[in-house]
C-alpha cells in the first residue's frame, strides 16, 4: 500500500495538475467512443437496444459529463474526491443495470419475465417512477442475446463502466493536487 503512494506521490509531482486534467479528459472521451459505438451499433448495425440498454446509455452519458466537467473544472483536494465519488457512483449504477441485463440474458427461456410496453409507451402512459421500476424488474427484450466478439453487448458495457470507475475514482481520489 505504501508502494502505490510513493508511486501516486511521484506521479503527482512529475505530471501536477494536468495529468488529471487529461485523465478526466480522457475518461470523458471514452464514454463519448461508447456513445458512438452504441449508436453505430444501433444504425448501422441495426440493433435495437432494448429499455436497459437505453437506460446503460444514459448511465454513461452521466459518467461521461461528469469526466468533462472534472477536466474542465480541475477542482483541488477535495473538489477532486467529489468528483472521484461522482464518477464511481454513476459507474456503479451503470454497472449494476448492465449486471441485471446479463442475469436477464443468462436465465432459462422459460423463467425470462414477458416482454412489456416500449419505453416510449411507459414513457407517455405511466409515471416515471413506474416506467423505471419497470424497466429495472427487466423485460423479455432486454434477454436477447447480441454478441460482439462472442460476447454480448451488456457484458461490454459492465467492462466499460467498471474501467471508467476504477480510473475516475482512483485517479481523482488517490493522486494529490500540486
Amino acid at each position: 500500500m505504501q508502494d502505490l503512494q510513493v508511486f501516486s506521490d511521484s506521479v503527482s509531482e512529475r505530471f501536477g495538475a494536468s495529468y488529471l486534467r487529461r485523465l478526466n479528459g480522457l475518461g470523458f472521451l471514452i464514454c463519448v467512443g461508447g456513445l458512438g459505438f452504441a449508436y453505430y451499433a444501433q444504425f448501422y448495425l441495426r440493433l435495437e437496444p432494448c429499455p436497459l440498454c437505453i437506460f446503460q446509455r444514459l448511465a454513461l452519458l452521466v459518467v461521461g459529463l461528469v469526466f468533462l466537467a472534472a477536466a474542465l473544472h480541475n477542482p483541488r483536494g477535495w473538489g477532486a474526491k467529489v468528483y472521484g465519488l461522482l464518477l464511481g457512483l454513476g459507474a456503479g449504477i451503470g454497472a449494476s443495470i448492465a449486471a441485471r441485463q446479463i442475469w436477464l440474458q443468462h436465465l432459462p427461456p422459460d423463467e425470462v419475465p414477458r416482454c412489456g410496453p416500449s419505453l416510449d409507451y411507459m414513457l407517455e402512459a405511466f409515471p416515471l417512477t413506474e416506467t423505471i421500476r419497470e424497466v429495472l424488474t427487466g423485460s423479455g427484450e432486454c434477454a436477447k442475446v447480441d454478441l460482439l466478439l462472442g460476447v454480448s453487448m451488456p457484458v461490454w458495457t459492465l467492462l466499460l463502466f467498471v474501467g471508467v470507475g476504477v480510473v475516475g475514482v482512483v485517479g481523482n481520489w488517490r493522486l494529490r493536487r500540486s
